[in-house]
């Protein structure tokens, strides 16, 4: 059996052409080499499966290439490689400084890879500083990390970082497509796409994927295989759950997400996806966009498709309740319950808009089909009570031949009454008619009548709508209160102290003790309309300032006068005559009575 070699290591970069997606930093490194500009410490940081190692390890053959190299020559007696995961004391980082200072026996240069620098201990990086800052001519470090945030300054200072970008999935997919073709595999476009999005940036882990596809279907490769073996929900479950919502086909909607539960699915995983989805819906809504999406041609052009059958309102609503269903997911008790409810609400969404906005009858068309008879019956019914309401309602004589024209025009025997004919006596006359009218009589062929919906409906994202409501907020601008005609009453200091007195009490009543203490504090004074407090410190002054919006109001209303203003002040000769020490209160009781200090020097007491 022929031993197997994983794509991972078969298809490893050899020359930086080879290195996928890292095109800017693949040409510095050129251009350093070339210009005799490279730097003796680099820091290669980026995500796993990126390229870091293999271009740490193709610029330490490159720089010891000259034009009397052979092709296969690696250099591997220069080269030395270091994991900084298992090697991550200070008696490793010391080995290596000695190291460092025997020059190469062949080649150039001797290079130090560092993989996982980020491992290193304190004392590592610190025993590594000064040999990173001044190391010999001939040798170069490069330091490989994928959190370069766990790395000290003082070694990111001395080192040339390059920050490797993530592959993308059309530049993970080419290169799939180059492997398939080496390897003789017949792949689909779309299967390939889905293992490039499945790796998430990584080539390592897109080659990985690949291998164990390739295991599970053979030498050829379909998009149902692999989303089979990745257990991936692929495009075509979005697309037909967004139909169902479209239709509003919510048993449809509830059986296929049953479906994928029982197709071992997350939940989570569904509506995260299908938020997903309705994104890309909205960016295939304009051409110009439609290259935003990561998918291949055949899956574009059903996205474009669908995209055209949506409105832009119902996607951000959709994204709306999408995003609001995957934040609470965890946190919920019951997942399935709030996914299905998610589901019932977003193909509730074109349902509500149509029943409740874009339909202007209240009274179905049908109804108004009457026959011709009873057609000129009605009609004649309502000249007459037009003609009634244009006349004065205060004239009895014109209300009486109303009434006459009314019963001539009906053809009828029956006695009328004596009573003038109102606009409420007319509709009843309306309505009877109508309901009286024969279902044989009906007929099809009578015009709908004309109804003009009076109000004006004005979307609130089109300019119109913003325009409208900028107008109203101007004129509620422009509108202002009349503060001339509010009650000035006069009212003096003793019914003020009251007021004040029952407001303290409803304070304390409600438990707000503090601000009930700070009132109390003081008795207020009144000069004019101009009440004045007097605290000790500002403490006290900023917690009445913060409550005396309600207080005023109270005075206000109590007293019948809006002119009363409220004027707080600190008064240092209060301040001072309050105790706050021990001492001090001890000494202001003994200004009271003398005989505390006899009391204190007979007992022996203490403070």
């Amino acid at each position: 059996m022929e031993h197997f070699i994983v794509s991972a290591r078969k298809y490893r970069p050899q020359t930086f052409n080879d290195v996928v997606g890292q095109q800017a930093i693949t040409n510095t490194l050129e251009n350093a080499i070339a210009h005799d500009h490279l730097a003796q410490a680099l820091l290669f940081c980026g995500p796993r499966g990126v390229g870091k190692t293999s271009c740490a390890r193709i610029l330490a053959k490159r720089i010891n290439q000259d034009e009397n190299t052979r092709p296969d020559e690696d250099f591997a007696f220069n080269i030395f490689e270091l994991d900084a995961a298992s090697n991550n004391s200070v008696d490793d980082i010391r080995s290596l400084i000695d190291q460092v200072r025997i020059p190469p026996q062949v080649g150039t240069y001797k290079v130090y890879i560092i993989d996982e620098v980020h491992m290193l201990s304190q004392a590592a990086f610190n025993a590594f500083l000064k040999t990173l800052e001044e190391p010999p001519k001939h040798a170069i470090f490069i330091l490989a990390t994928t959190e370069k945030h766990k790395i000290i300054p003082t070694i990111l200072s001395r080192c040339q970082i390059f920050d490797f970008k993530r592959i993308t999935v059309t530049d993970a997919r080419k290169h799939l497509v180059q492997i398939a073709q080496e390897e003789g595999i017949e792949a689909d476009e779309e299967a390939l796409h889905i293992i490039a999005q499945k790796a998430d940036g990584a080539m390592r882990d897109a080659l990985s994927i690949f291998d164990r596809v390739v295991s599970f279907s053979g030498k050829t490769l379909s998009r149902k295989a692999v989303t089979e073996n990745l257990n991936v929900l692929d495009y075509e479950t979005y697309f037909t759950a967004t139909d169902f919502i479209l239709k509003n086909d919510i048993p449809q909607l509830l059986l296929q997400f049953n479906d994928i539960l029982s197709r071992g699915f997350d939940g989570h995983h569904f509506i995260a996806g299908l938020a997903s989805h309705f994104r890309d819906l909205m960016v295939c809504k304009n051409p110009p966009t439609i290259h935003l999406l990561e998918v291949g041609n055949e899956t574009k052009k059903k996205y474009y498709e669908q995209s055209q059958q949506t409105e832009m309102p119902f996607l951000l609503k959709g994204i709306e309740m999408a995003n609001s269903c995957d934040l609470t997911y965890k946190t919920s008790r019951n997942q399935r319950l709030l996914v299905e409810l998610c589901l019932m609400q977003l193909a509730s969404i074109t349902y509500d808009g149509e029943k409740k906005n874009d339909s202007p009858f209240i009274i179905p068309p049908s109804f108004y089909k009457l026959s011709p008879e009873s057609a000129q019956k009605v009609d004649r019914t309502l000249q007459t009570t037009a003609a009634i309401e244009k006349q004065a309602p205060d004239s009895e004589q014109t209300q009486k031949q109303a009434t006459h024209r009314t019963t001539a025009t009906e053809g009828s025997n029956q006695s009328t009454s004596s009573q003038p004919i109102t606009q409420e006596h007319s509709t009843e006359v309306v309505q009877k008619t109508i309901s009286e009218t024969p279902q044989q009589l009906i007929t099809p062929e009578t015009p709908k009548p004309n109804i003009v919906i009076s109000k004006e409906r004005i979307s609130g994202l089109s300019l119109k709508g913003l325009q409208h409501k900028k107008e109203v907020e101007e004129k509620r601008k422009q509108q202002k209160v009349d503060v001339t005609n509010l009650p000035k009453e006069p009212f003096t200091e003793i019914a003020m102290q009251a007021v004040w007195k029952d407001y303290v009490t409803k304070l304390s009543n409600r438990g707000e003790k503090i601000i009930a203490s700070n009132l109390e504090a003081d008795i207020p004074k009144l000069q004019g309309t101009v009440i004045t407090l007097e605290f000790p410190n500002a403490t006290m002054k900023v917690e009445v300032e913060r409550a005396q919006g309600p207080l005023l109001e109270f005075l206000k209303r109590k007293l019948n006068n809006y002119d009363i203003t409220l004027d707080i002040i600190v008064n240092e000769e209060i301040q001072r005559k309050y105790a706050y020490t021990p001492q001090e209160k001890y000494e202001k009781l003994k200004e009271q009575n003398p005989d505390l200090e006899i009391l204190k020097r007979v007992f022996d007491l203490e403070i």
